[in-house]
């Protein structure tokens, strides 16, 4: 038998013993890589496609720890007026303690019955900087006090997201990978905080369709389970303005309770028309009056809340 028959008859004993290794389950090419598959990223392969998988794998579970909790700053939130319990007594915890008691009531009491995801609260104003940021975070940290009550606080200002800067706490995936559907589960972008019953869900990574999402089917998903999941926490978005985003009033449509938060001496009368005037008449609608001056009865005056009042 020449040289190149004793090759061919040894590549054809090798076919066949590779075919029985198949029909037998899987070839010991492949269960060699499932083996190494299973073991530790941190074991050596000689294969490349091993070694960026591993790679990629580490980087991303030791960016965002998936049960991370969000250390803040609690001297430095108080310094810059925001409702920390350390003690202390002041006027700013009475005002929004007025607030939270309206929230509360109609979210859990007998106004429960007469609305829709009663206990979802949206916080918006008419146009931008009036303030709506710094009262949803008091608001949450002012029920985070309370016994018997958690908060969730979601920013839903996609298109201008500030909760993480106001917090002071590094960017993480949030609102806006779970509408694109990198993340699946509430769970992954929900994260605990140092603050006993306080919960964030902050806006994650700007997209150029991010004020789109808010009005997608996932939405309204979203909602719907976080009103049906967690009916006896307090859910408060921090919305985008009325005026000039259309995708507030869809995501209104989604709510129980929204406030709109008003600057003293700066907006106008026909803006808070204008910002209410489509926002549906069974929502429990109230305002608030931001940036007082001190010499008046009330830092934050809080006014005009009822059922559907525009």
């Amino acid at each position: 038998m020449s040289t190149i028959e004793k090759a061919l008859a040894k590549q054809k004993v090798a076919q066949q013993n590779n075919k029985l290794n198949s029909d037998d389950g899987i070839s010991e090419e492949k269960a060699a890589i499932l083996s190494n598959a299973s073991t530790s990223t941190s074991t050596s392969t000689s294969t490349s496609t091993s070694t960026s998988t591993s790679t990629s794998t580490s980087t991303s579970t030791a960016a965002y720890p998936h049960n991370e909790v969000l250390q803040l700053d609690k001297e430095e939130l108080a310094n810059r007026g925001f409702l920390i319990d350390n003690g202390t007594r002041k006027s700013i915890k009475d005002e929004f303690r007025q607030i939270k008691r309206k929230l509360l009531s109609n979210a859990f009491g007998a106004a429960a019955k007469t609305l829709d995801n009663s206990n979802l609260v949206m916080v918006s104003s008419s146009k931008p900087n009036e303030g709506k940021t710094f009262i949803s975070i008091n608001l949450a940290l002012s029920i985070a006090l309370e016994q018997d009550k958690t908060v969730l606080l979601i920013d839903a200002d996609v298109l201008r997201p500030s909760m993480n800067r106001e917090l002071g706490f590094k960017e993480v995936p949030g609102l806006i990978e779970y509408l694109l559907g990198k993340k699946n589960n509430i769970s992954e972008i929900m994260y605990s905080t140092n603050i006993d019953k306080l919960k964030v869900i902050p806006a994650g990574e700007p997209h150029h369709l991010s004020n789109e999402l808010l009005a997608s089917d996932r939405m309204e998903s979203l909602a719907k389970e976080l009103a049906e999941r967690y009916p006896d926490r307090i859910v408060i978005f921090d919305c985008p303005p009325l005026i000039g985003v259309t995708e507030t009033l869809v995501l209104a449509n989604l709510m129980g309770q929204a406030i709109v938060v008003v600057e003293e001496s700066k907006t106008q009368l026909a803006d808070i028309k204008k910002a209410t005037e489509f926002l549906n008449e069974d929502l429990a609608l109230g305002l608030v009056l931001n940036k007082a001056i001190r010499s008046h009865k009330d830092m934050y005056g809080y006014y005009g809340y009822g059922y559907g009042t525009k």
